[in-house]
């Protein structure tokens, strides 16, 4: 997908979760973000956003919308959610996927603009179709939409296979977390348990932090872990949090993006190099001294009594 495709995003977010009791779903807790919110930041890049739910607080605006009746059910929340858009590819999420990223989200919709079909699906990893993580044709949906309304008198309460059997279908293979859905409190702790893993926790909490201080800017957090190493070891080891503050806040002062934390992270590094190195040379004459028998700060080739004065 480059980046001028334009696309608007329709997050289905109502249903009874009767699997969790009736839990009110979309905001439940993944990493220190509602899942709606985890959702909405993978889709940040659509023209418009609607939401087919009832309100909540989320992380930046959308549309809100309702289906007729409330509670009709996936059809009848997409129809309603499309009759607020206007670009020509639409993107169709659960708002329960806590693992969805931009990266799958721009695989479906630049695979759409790559082929001749009418949709691009996600299927999971026992290749079965998810409608609900998908790009869709806004033509060819609303004709299906308004055909299945026609032949069945409504809706409310169709599955959504009706609807993606009459699509031609192109099938997008992708990280198979991208379409784990949380329908159950296992799958709740299941998703809270696998971004505390040690290769997820920090990737997931810089972007907790950015969505919560909304943040963004893409960096390379590489660099800045560099820094604080460099400053713990070099410095000492309070100097880390406050040296990666003051190049964030240096960046700033800049009106920069990642550009300007990389040249304030070059220079505070080599500033923490040249410390470590001044700390290894006194070091290193503190040995000397050592070994010739006197005081470090004797001056050179004064004996013992020429020090005592």
């Amino acid at each position: 997908m480059t980046a001028t495709t334009a696309y608007d995003a329709i997050v289905l977010a109502g249903g009874a979760a009767k699997r969790l009791g009736g839990a009110d779903k979309p905001a439940l807790s993944v990493g220190g973000r509602p899942l709606l919110d985890r959702v909405l930041a993978a889709c940040r890049g659509a023209g418009r956003t609607v939401v087919v739910g009832g309100r909540r607080p989320t992380a930046r605006p959308v549309v809100w919308v309702r289906e007729e009746p409330s509670g009709g059910g996936p059809l009848a929340a997409l129809d309603a959610g499309v009759r607020h858009t206007g670009a020509e590819t639409l993107l169709v999420l659960s708002a329960d996927l806590p693992f969805l990223g931009e990266r799958t989200v721009r695989q479906l919709v630049g695979s759409l603009a790559e082929r001749d079909s009418e949709a691009a699906v996600l299927t999971d990893a026992d290749g079965r179709d998810q409608p609900l993580v998908a790009a869709y044709r806004a033509e060819p949906l609303r004709r299906e939409l308004a055909l299945l309304a026609a032949e069945y008198g409504s809706l409310s309460g169709l599955p959504l296979r009706l609807l993606t059997g009459e699509l031609d279908l192109a099938r997008i293979e992708t990280d198979p977390l991208a379409s784990f859905d949380c329908d159950t409190w296992e799958d709740i702790s299941t998703a809270r348990a696998r971004i505390r893993e040690h290769g997820n926790v920090l990737d997931e909490w810089i972007t907790a932090v950015k969505d919560e201080l909304g943040i963004e800017l893409d960096v390379d957090t590489h660099v800045l872990l560099d820094l604080a190493r460099d400053a713990a070891h070099g410095v000492a080891r309070p100097a880390a949090p406050l040296t990666t503050f003051l190049v964030g806040y240096a960046a700033a002062n800049a009106e920069g993006g990642p550009d300007a934390v990389a040249e304030a992270a070059r220079k505070a590094a080599a500033l923490a190099a040249r410390w470590a190195d001044e700390a290894a040379e006194a070091k290193g004459e503190a040995g000397t001294a050592d070994a010739a028998g006197r005081p470090a700060d004797a001056a050179p080739g004064a004996g013992a009594g020429d020090a005592a004065g």
